[in-house]
């Protein structure tokens, strides 16, 4: 066996399993720095969210990863910009099965969020999606193309139903001792 997927295996189960379920903010971003792809400045991921292939995952600066959520990074990047709120249990994945092939074949891409992007609660943004800037994502939406910036989508699939300000000037800064 390889000993880097060994290696990624382990990582990734110590803290899905036990370093993120601590509520102690500040050991999970600690791991999180040293496994993780890149996780900028005053970003916070809080209890029991889960990663798959942190190697693949980029996390701008002050990005807020609200509970139970899943990003997935196994085959394909999740790059975040700086400013993204990220529901809880909302979920971000690079990878599926092409539906109509008889092999059950791999289908995927990376994933990139843009600037002060808002996800909402449990929504699902599927493999080879952009997220332009500014951009909202309503709670529940199964995004399945990218989505222009300054773009509000709601519904599954998810459709364009606004605009968003674009004069955004706001940082966010959420980082909670426990949480």
């Amino acid at each position: 066996m390889n000993f880097r997927i060994l290696a990624g295996g382990l990582f990734a189960y110590g803290y899905n399993h036990y370093i993120g379920c601590l509520p102690l903010s500040g050991a999970r971003q600690l791991f999180l720095r040293k496994w993780l792809k890149g996780m900028g400045r005053g970003t916070d991921v809080q209890m029991g969210c889960r990663f798959l292939n942190g190697r693949k995952i980029i996390l701008g600066d002050r990005n807020v990863i609200n509970f139970g959520c899943l990003i997935d990074g196994r085959k394909f990047q999740v790059h975040t910009g700086d400013d993204v709120s990220i529901g809880p249990k909302a979920s971000i994945l690079t990878l599926g099965h092409d539906p109509q092939s008889p092999d059950f074949a791999d289908r995927g891409g990376d994933v990139i969020i843009g600037n002060r992007v808002w996800i909402g609660y449990q929504a699902i943004i599927l493999p080879g999606v952009e997220i332009g800037e500014g951009s909202v994502v309503a709670a529940g939406a199964v995004v399945t193309k990218s989505v222009e910036p300054f773009t509000i989508v709601a519904g599954v699939p998810a459709r364009k139903v606004g605009d968003r300000n674009r004069a955004l000037r706001y940082q966010l800064k959420y980082q909670p001792f426990l949480v």
